[in-house]
């Protein structure tokens, strides 16, 4: 018979985590000691145990403790006696082995045995020998869930319990902050290692256990009015500490509850403390909190890495942007402007939008006008730039760049602090102020986008004075396009105190005051209108922050008005679905999630979606790629379906796949046409990233993709990106050795003559067309040519670095491109 069958069946689960060795040794114990009442004396053989076997024998005195499927609470005094033996020596118990016990005690007590501080006398005294970190991880979710769900249980043992996790407190102010958050992240070890001394100590103590009850969803009246009464002004300060360091801090690996490295950004139970610090902020009149708050929404708001349409802890995203719109105020608005920038989380960006109409109703605005006049100025002057002096340096914090710049003694600038100044307080305060000015010119650059798409109207007096006259936003606005509503375009020119709108031909025009105006889209304007606009920027060296004058127009193709409700115009690309995923993400769309895990539960397939002007987009996705090389997790590619259209409202929420039958689906005639363009246009710009044909060799599988992708007919995207080159070749300075053909930029080496695809990048070699791998570099060439707008993907950098490189063949000395021109 073998060891399994000498096992007896005094306990359901006799082989719960048990090794052969130990099932062994458990089998002697029944032999020798035989059914109670034992017969042998527990001391007579006890003392000869080692280590092991007196764990060994540990676990089956617990597992001893069963008394039938029913349960009850009388054990023979032989056995309580050896449960009190095994309880009162030290063990050398490891964390597994407590786990293993715990998880023996908490069958015992859910099959009704009821003698509780029996079933786990063993596995406290156990926990007893671990160190704190050591209960923590196995305790601490045992403590919350049996507080909530077995009362019972808690009433009996809960006092030992609570004691075993408490650290003794005695002139360690570290061990009291410990206490209230445990130490289940780095930020939490954080707030004990760096700040406990500050938070440790009364009477910032009692605030610190008044945040760790921080359990719903939003401060109650009774909450704020406790907190209200624990604040002290020296709390303040340290609030602005914990909250910058909040902002800044990012995931890593950690050892989670099961001793597994796992990646970590804050534990539920450090997040529960941390809302009730920002529901705090509520109370605290200074002027670093809305910026502060507004930051760690958007920290806590985007996704592990700094993207995706989750959250690093949604909980405190909330928080912040539910404490910003409680405060109110133009500071608060400005700083709830931050989170649609990056934040993807539809409950985060639903709560901001709400924060933002209150403010805006209590100031008697719109939400879009209440943001116009909320961007910060940071002290730059009329011309973008704020000077301050230290000794006989100069600092500068300049809008274009946006950068520092030293002016030393002589009078020269320089990138660079120089080293007598390096270290200045007033340095510090401009490098910090520079990252907030980033953040707001990307913020704005994505308004300006957004407004064009959204056809925004505004009266010409706001365009100036939130706009144009601005020394941030008006970095952007003043290279843009402006049109009177059915009216003329122009670039904004300054006119003495004022400003008018040129064309291309010169002519000004002079709007009133209340003229309403808006952003012009070329899908409005004539092909002439559109060439004569694109020659005058690049004639001007007007940079656009975005596509306007060059922006792709997509119109109704023959296919699409045959098949009425849908457009196969991206199907089947396969592209990276992170990628893809990603940029999809950055420019508004939303709920795109496959992968392998549930295929019964259609998690092969799924749909990005995207409102614009009361119209909802979703472009079908499914999976492409084999499981097993994916893990059975998330998709590494995807093949893209059909677009579809409906009205925001009529489509079922929660579908995970989409389909015409599942609501309303609108003709793609009854399509606005810009809302149709946009979102082609995301569309093809995804197409264009994210592609496995523009990858330097075909992916396995997909080679036939590749090659029609990868030299195949051009996309509207493409075909701008061919209009500007056009324009721009004759101004290079290799103009004599390129020309362009219907898909390629052709261009002459010394050793042969090359084929770059305008789509794709890929590059072939005349004669016989093989093809030539380049690692793409931005850096060769192309940045000493402007171009008009700020890119997408940045393609045309590309296809201008491949050119000025292919263009000196001769000199290349890169060996895996020289062996293949060879």
């Amino acid at each position: 018979m073998g060891v399994k069958g000498r096992l007896p069946r005094t306990f359901p689960y006799t082989e719960y985590g048990l090794s052969e060795g130990e099932k062994d040794v458990i089998a002697r114990f029944e032999h020798l000691f035989g059914p109670p009442p034992w017969e042998t004396p527990l001391t007579s053989f006890v003392d000869r145990f080692d280590e092991d076997e007196l764990r060994a024998f540990g676990r089956w005195v617990q597992m001893r403790l069963w008394l039938g499927p029913l349960g009850g609470h009388d054990y023979d005094r032989t056995l309580l006696d050896a449960v009190d033996f095994v309880a009162g020596v030290d063990m050398g118990w490891t964390a597994t082995d407590v786990r293993r016990l715990w998880g023996f005690a908490d069958i015992l007590m859910r099959a009704q045995h009821t003698n509780f501080e029996v079933l786990y006398r063993i596995p406290l005294a156990a926990a007893a020998e671990l160190s704190h970190f050591d209960r923590r991880r196995v305790l601490g979710n045992w403590e919350s869930w049996t507080r909530s769900y077995w009362k019972e249980v808690w009433n009996a043992i809960g006092d030992d319990v609570k004691a075993l996790l408490t650290e003794p407190e005695k002139a360690d102010p570290a061990a009291r902050v410990r206490n209230l958050v445990w130490d289940f992240d780095p930020f939490a070890c954080l707030l004990a290692d760096e700040f406990g001394e500050r938070l440790g100590e009364e009477p910032v103590l009692s605030l610190l256990r008044h945040w760790a009850t921080a359990t719903s969803a939003k401060p109650s009246e009774r909450w704020l009015g406790t907190a209200r009464r624990l604040y002290v002004p020296e709390a303040a300060g340290l609030m602005r500490d914990i909250l910058t360091r909040l902002a800044a801090h990012r995931e890593r690996p950690f050892l989670n509850e099961w001793y597994h490295e796992d990646t970590i950004f804050l534990h539920q139970r450090t997040a529960r403390m941390l809302r009730g610090l920002v529901w705090t902020c509520e109370l605290v009149d200074e002027p670093w909190v809305a910026p502060l708050l507004g930051d760690v929404a958007v920290t806590c708001g985007v996704g592990m890495g700094g993207s995706g349409a989750n959250c690093r802890s949604e909980l405190l995203a909330n928080a912040a942007v539910l404490t910003l719109g409680r405060r109110g105020g133009l500071d608060a608005a400005a700083a709830l402007a931050k989170v649609p920038v990056k934040v993807r989380k539809k409950t985060v960006l639903a709560n901001a939008t709400r924060a933002l109409d209150t403010i805006a109703e209590q100031l008697g605005l719109s939400r879009e006008r209440l943001l116009d006049r909320t961007v910060p100025d940071f002290g730059l002057d009329a011309d973008g730039v704020r000077e301050e002096k230290i000794g006989d340096y100069r600092v500068r914090l300049c809008v274009d760049g946006p950068a520092l710049r030293f002016v030393n003694p002589a009078g020269r600038t320089v990138k660079s602090a120089p080293q007598a100044i390096r270290k200045h307080p007033v340095v510090a305060e401009l490098k910090a102020t520079l990252k907030e000015l980033k953040q707001t010119l990307a913020a704005e650059r994505f308004r300006l986008e957004r407004a064009l798409v959204e056809e925004r109207v505004w009266r010409w007096h706001e365009v100036t004075e939130y706009f144009l006259d601005h020394p941030v936003t008006g970095r952007y606005a003043r290279d843009l396009i402006w049109q009177i509503l059915q009216g003329p375009a122009g670039i904004p020119v300054r006119a003495g105190d004022g400003w008018e709108l040129t064309d291309p031909q010169g002519r000004r025009i002079q709007p009133f005051p209340d003229t309403p105006v808006l952003l012009w889209h070329p899908i409005r304007a004539s092909a002439e209108e559109v060439r004569a606009w694109r020659d005058f920027l690049l004639d001007r060296g007007v940079r656009q922050p975005y596509k306007q004058a060059f922006r792709e127009v997509y119109l109704l193709t023959p296919a699409e008005r045959e098949t009425g409700t849908y457009s196969r115009r991206f199907s089947g690309h396969v592209l990276r679905y992170g990628q893809a995923k990603a940029l999809l993400n950055q420019r508004g769309w939303t709920g795109l999630a496959i992968g392998h895990w549930d295929y019964e539960c259609g998690s092969d397939h799924g749909a990005a979606v995207k409102e614009l002007q009361g119209m909802q987009a979703r472009w079908s996705m499914h999976v492409a790629g084999d499981p097993e090389d994916d893990g059975w997790g998330t998709a590494s590619y995807c093949l893209a379906e059909e677009v579809h259209f409906c009205r925001e409202g009529e489509v079922h929420r929660g579908d995970a796949y989409w389909a015409p039958g599942r609501c309303d689906a609108v003709p793609l005639t009854e399509v606005p046409p810009l809302v149709l363009s946009e979102v082609m246009r995301d569309a093809d710009l995804a197409v264009g990233v994210a592609s496995v044909g523009l990858d330097q060799e075909a992916v396995a599988g997909h080679e036939d993709y590749w090659r029609e992708y990868g030299f195949g007919e051009l996309g509207e995207t493409a075909k701008t990106r061919r209009d500007v080159l056009a324009r721009l070749l004759p101004r290079l300075k290799i103009a004599d050795r390129v020309e362009l053909t219907d898909r390629f930029l052709r261009v002459r080496g010394d050793l042969r003559t090359y084929k770059i695809h305008l789509g794709s990048g890929n590059v072939l070699m005349e004669p016989n067309d093989a093809y030539l791998c380049i690692v793409p570099d931005h850096g060769r060439g192309a940045d000493q040519v402007f171009l008009p707008f700020e890119e997408d993907g940045g393609m045309l950098s590309i296809i201008l670095s491949k050119a000025f490189l292919l263009a000196a063949d001769a000199a290349i000395t890169d060996p895996s491109i020289t062996r293949q021109l060879r």
